[in-house]
């Protein structure tokens, strides 16, 4: 089974006010260390980053010092994130049977996660991971005041990794195309073509680093595990 991993890191970082790709966490660039779970990973054979024009051969740089023994492919991403995906797409290998997409933004996802959300999506044909709802949730209208509670018990985070049987992906991507939809996830890409997502949850750990406060709670979390692999050696 030949699995293609597509990294999303194209963004803008509009909320962060810096690039919160290049951000360390744990003393690695955020994207290095999210490109690094996947090589790690035993059942990804290669990986594609989409990135901004200008960040192409800054981004080469860091990943040729990672040293990474799978192949790592660059290419240049679109003005929107579906756009960006669909750039990525048209860069794996034709052996490809199953695409995981990732955002470069969420660096402390994990070899385990991954190989885990790898063995739903061939069972299901799409799954991705992500994490029960644990804060009450308020539905609040325009003018400030709460309309209702909504019921949590069926409300999930979805993260990523997303993985999807590749011809189902190509259908779903395609089928949007044509519609001129742009959709803010791939899962609902995939739902809108009919197809059922299967969840996974991973627990809170895996973070996208959106605002300053993400980046020193991510980077809180990999110098904890850092530690912890320390006292175990």
């Amino acid at each position: 089974m030949f699995v293609s991993a597509v990294i999303a890191a194209a963004g803008s970082s509009q909320r962060m006010g810096d690039d919160k790709l290049i951000m360390p966490v744990g003393g690695i660039p955020a994207v290095v260390m999210a490109v690094a779970a996947f090589e790690k990973c035993r059942d990804i054979d290669e990986i594609i980053v989409v990135t901004r024009r200008e960040k192409l051969k800054l981004f080469r740089q860091l990943f040729d010092m990672a040293g990474f023994s799978k192949p790592v492919k660059l290419t240049e991403g679109a003005g929107t994130r579906q756009g960006s995906v669909a750039k990525g797409l048209e860069q794996v290998d034709e052996r490809c049977e199953y695409i995981a997409v990732h955002d470069g933004a969420r660096p402390l996802v994990t070899p385990e996660q991954i190989s885990e959300c790898i063995g739903h999506a061939v069972e299901y044909g799409a799954a991705a991971v992500g994490a029960k709802v644990k804060d009450t949730i308020k539905r609040v209208g325009a003018d400030g005041f709460i309309e209702c509670t909504v019921d949590r018990a069926t409300l999930w985070a979805v993260y990523t990794p997303q993985i999807f049987e590749i011809g189902l992906y190509r259908r779903a991507m395609s089928a949007a195309m044509e519609q001129g939809r742009e959709y803010t996830d791939d899962c609902q890409l995939v739902e809108a073509a009919g197809h059922r997502v299967y969840m996974q949850h991973s627990g809170y750990e895996n973070l996208k680093l959106t605002t300053p406060e993400d980046v020193f709670a991510a980077d809180a979390i990999a110098r904890r595990r850092l530690a912890e692999r320390e006292e175990t050696k």
